[in-house]
């Protein structure tokens, strides 16, 4: 029994970014049959609904800091509006699932740069330069004829704007929620930040969607698999890989999340890559993992 419990530990951190990688092939088959600022307000209506339920009749709160409960709300617009508003949006117009997941990938970088400019962190120079690596590798992804006139399918200006605009949002999200929200709970942090961030879908689906849903098959379990497993479970597994203290162990495995997604849409879609994408790919992931292990 101990040895089981021992290996579950051990395994957490890499269940908990192989869950984080299905999000990227679960927008594709999520915007398959729904417009994606809708279908995302439904799925935080529905985490929502479900977190706050278990906040009201399990965790009963007395004192709620309703200042951070407000902070909170503004970094679940940053970390999960403006992030998978970006993602799900551009992958709706053609943008490769699994090149999404490589672009945002880059959140790291974006991160240590705002906490640089906006909380004075030090910026070491080794970041710095695998930064620039990283960007390097990510523009032979997306231009493997080192044509800037000739982009792979799917990738437009309109597609690249929403996936630099998830990465932005992810990475000031961190650096705000790092700031401003230092002692919530976080099971009522994460009720507030679904709050925030479905009225920014609301918000977005009325003023540029019909709110058109087709209730295919494919529409309930992409649903069901993002609101239970996604925005439930890996919140949940979250929680406990932070009471263990092994939140290190997430933080520096986060680089496999762009192979993990790459791998699931090659095999559910059929997405693949010539030999200067993996390459410029494989630049990416190894600048982001050594920066993240030494810068």
């Amino acid at each position: 029994m101990a040895q089981t419990t021992s290996l579950i530990i051990r395994m957490a951190p890499i269940i908990f970014v192989f869950l984080w990688a299905t999000g990227f092939p679960a927008a594709r088959f999520g915007t398959t049959d729904a417009e994606p600022f809708t279908f995302l307000g439904i799925r935080f209506a529905a985490a929502l609904f479900l977190l706050a339920a278990f906040v009201l009749i399990y965790l009963k709160p007395k004192n709620i800091d309703w200042i951070q409960f407000f902070h909170s709300m503004i970094v679940g617009v940053l970390m999960h509006g403006l992030y998978l508003g970006g993602v799900f949006y551009a992958v709706s117009k053609g943008m490769p699932a699994g090149i999404s997941a490589l672009i945002v990938a880059l959140q790291p970088f974006f991160t240590a740069l705002i906490a640089w400019v906006i909380l004075g962190e030090k910026l070491s120079m080794a970041r710095a330069v695998f930064f620039a690596f990283a960007l390097f590798g990510v523009f032979m992804v997306l231009f493997p004829d080192f044509d800037l006139g000739a982009a792979i399918p799917g990738i437009t200006g309109e597609t690249f704007i929403a996936g630099l605009i998830a990465t932005l949002g992810i990475s000031v999200g961190s650096v705000y929620q790092k700031r401003c929200v230092t002692n919530l709970n976080l099971w009522i942090g994460s009720s507030a930040q679904f709050l925030g961030a479905g009225l920014l879908m609301l918000t977005l689906s009325l003023l540029t969607e019909t709110q058109h849903v087709v209730w295919t098959l494919n529409t309930l379990l992409s649903l069901a698999w993002l609101v239970c497993v996604l925005s439930i479970g890996a919140v949940a597994l979250l929680m406990y890989l932070i009471k263990k203290g092994d939140t290190s162990s997430v933080a520096s495995l986060f680089f496999l999340v762009p192979v993990v997604a790459f791998a699931m849409t090659w095999v559910l879609f059929g997405e693949t890559m010539n030999l200067v994408q993996i390459t410029g790919s494989l630049i990416v992931v190894v600048s982001v993992a050594i920066s993240s292990r030494y810068g």
